[in-house]
């Protein structure tokens, strides 16, 4: 992947408030992102394809046992967008610090909020073309089979994917490199993978783990997930779930923005 970077002009302004948004400096930083991604086709590749063949090739991994794919691929359809988005932001943000792009940019009129929130929103945008894909490709092509509303199914995966930005972006700020944040990989998702659900029911695991499984976002994007899977009507545990991987990324998105640092000590 390329480095997400510009030379911006001599600062000639004091920063941003902290704390204060502006709409005009937040959609000018999320232009600049989508500039550069556009600059990146191997990223933009493993940002909408990656999620779109893991499904496939799951798909015929089970393919002499179709309920085994029904059963668990509404729920990795969450999973691996939040898995891509989360790798391919985290890694871009280091990026940026390390380059001294970031530092230039903090030092104009621009605030640790107007970067965040740009990000997130050049990410977001990637994120329901990534989501559109992968359930369009889930559904019509690899015929999972689903009781409840596909625009559901979107809506949650489009959530997961949000999810997985929102952690790329805050845990770049305690990477020093680009193996450092891959390191965050094992530390911050496979937990939450091994305990979200998708092994075996988080009732039937030990009360510790099913304590711990009670606070991790990636448990209620599984359960979303599955409650489309099983559901045909929109049902107040899926607007439960909905609303807590929701709650999630924009609480880690605040985070992302208060542990924003200019460089990489």
């Amino acid at each position: 992947m390329s480095t997400l970077s510009t030379t911006p002009s001599a600062p000639t302004a004091p920063a941003a408030p902290a704390g204060v948004l502006s709409a005009s400096r937040t959609l000018a930083t999320a232009a600049r992102v989508l500039r550069q991604l556009g600059h990146d086709p191997r990223t933009i590749a493993l940002l909408i394809l990656i999620p779109c063949v893991m499904l496939f090739l799951l798909r015929y991994v089970f393919d002499a046992n179709d309920r085994t794919f029904d059963s668990i691929g509404a729920s990795l359809l969450g999973i691996f967008p939040l898995i891509t988005m989360f790798l391919v932001t985290s890694i871009a943000t280091l990026r940026e610090r390390t380059s001294g792009t970031l530092e230039r940019l903090l030092a104009m009129p621009l605030g640790k909020g107007d970067v965040i929130a740009g990000y997130a929103l050049a990410f977001g945008a990637l994120a329901i073309v990534q989501s559109a894909l992968a359930t369009g490709l889930a559904l019509w092509v690899l015929d999972l089979d689903v009781t409840g509303s596909p625009w559901l199914l979107l809506l949650v995966a489009l959530l997961d994917a949000l999810l997985g930005t929102a952690l790329g972006l805050f845990v770049s700020a305690f990477a020093a490199s680009e193996f450092q944040a891959v390191q965050f990989m094992p530390a911050v998702i496979f937990p939450q993978l091994l305990l979200c659900g998708l092994f075996t029911p988080r009732d039937q695991m030990h009360p510790a783990l099913e304590a711990i499984s009670d606070v991790l976002p990636m448990s209620y994007a599984v359960d979303g997930m599955n409650e489309v899977l099983r559901h045909t009507d929109m049902t107040t545990d899926f607007v439960r779930d909905a609303l807590i991987v929701a709650g999630c990324a924009l609480l880690v998105l605040c985070l992302g923005a208060a542990t924003l640092r200019r460089r990489t000590a």
